[in-house]
């Protein structure tokens, strides 16, 4: 038997492997695309397997959608990179895994303060806050002492009221009589309330007292503090100082105090407000001794 190939059955056949060999510039790019693809994918993949994830339990509240109107803490598990604080932490639980979450945060506006939190069971600002240098789980939660309004957003209202009645600006009635001369401050002076103008308005000192927990008229720690920062100003001359000791020597004013360091010990920007406390009681105590 005959094992030649037909001519036609072999030419067909050249034809076939020919095509097969020939490899064009586009199907080169085209592999080379499919093939980084493909290493892109495998990538991906490894780094979501190995990647490093940091847990938080929030407190999550909202009172005008049913079903989540019994608080509750949510459970969210969050990529860790180095160098990130509790703020960043819940800005990428909220990009990534549930955009309802609400929180204040107002960092690289010139606002600081808005994002003070209950973090592990102490008052911090979130965007102070390492996530390295805490435990896991952490537990976030809004201010204590202060009314829910959504999530870890409470209402500061009666805060502002506070701040505001100790009349937290600058008065004098011995101004110069050019307006364009300067009122000078010695040097002394404005060291002895220099630590006082700090005060970033966050509201940590005031939830962490105890007093002001339980006693709403109290002018509580901020308050003082930015009290203390007026009163103790050599600028503002004595009828304006009688004028602020008699907002402060009350009952609810500074003998309210009694001395827990609480607010010292959680403030962000490291004030002395139980020293400074102190000094306006001391202060109040001479402002009331009569010679004769």
């Amino acid at each position: 038997m005959s094992t030649q190939v037909p001519e036609k059955a072999e030419s067909e056949a050249e034809a076939d492997s020919d095509t097969e060999r020939i490899e064009t510039p586009g199907d080169r790019r085209r592999a080379e695309k499919r093939a980084r693809q493909q290493e892109s994918t495998e990538a991906q993949e490894t780094t979501e397997t190995e990647e490093e994830s940091i847990h938080l339990k929030v407190f999550r509240y909202d009172p005008e959608i049913e079903g989540k109107m019994e608080p509750r803490f949510d459970d969210f598990h969050v990529p860790f990179t180095k160098g990130m604080t509790v703020l960043d932490a819940l800005m990428l639980a909220r990009d990534r895994f549930d955009t309802t979450l609400t929180f204040r945060h107002s960092c690289r506006q010139a606002i600081c303060g808005s994002d003070a939190l209950f973090i592990n069971g102490t008052q911090r600002l979130g965007c102070k806050t390492q996530i390295s240098d805490l435990e896991e789980p952490v537990r976030v939660e809004p201010l204590p002492h202060a009314e829910v309004v959504k999530d870890l957003v409470v209402d500061m209202e009666h805060f502002y009221d506070q701040m505001h009645a100790v009349e937290p600006y600058f008065q004098t009635n011995e101004a110069p009589s050019d307006e364009l001369q300067e009122q000078h401050q010695t040097r002394e002076n404005r060291e002895k309330v220099k630590m006082s103008t700090r005060c970033i308005w966050c509201g940590a000192c005031m939830s962490s007292c105890n007093i002001a927990a339980g006693d709403n008229e109290y002018l509580g720690p901020a308050a003082l503090n930015k009290a203390f920062r007026f009163a103790m100003d050599e600028r503002e001359g004595e009828d304006m100082r009688e004028h602020r000791f008699a907002i402060l020597d009350q009952e609810h004013g500074v003998w309210r105090c009694q001395t827990q360091f609480s607010c010292t010990n959680v403030c962000p920007k490291d004030i002395p407000l139980t020293q400074h406390i102190q000094e306006l009681k001391r202060s109040a105590v001479k402002n009331n001794l009569k010679f004769w």
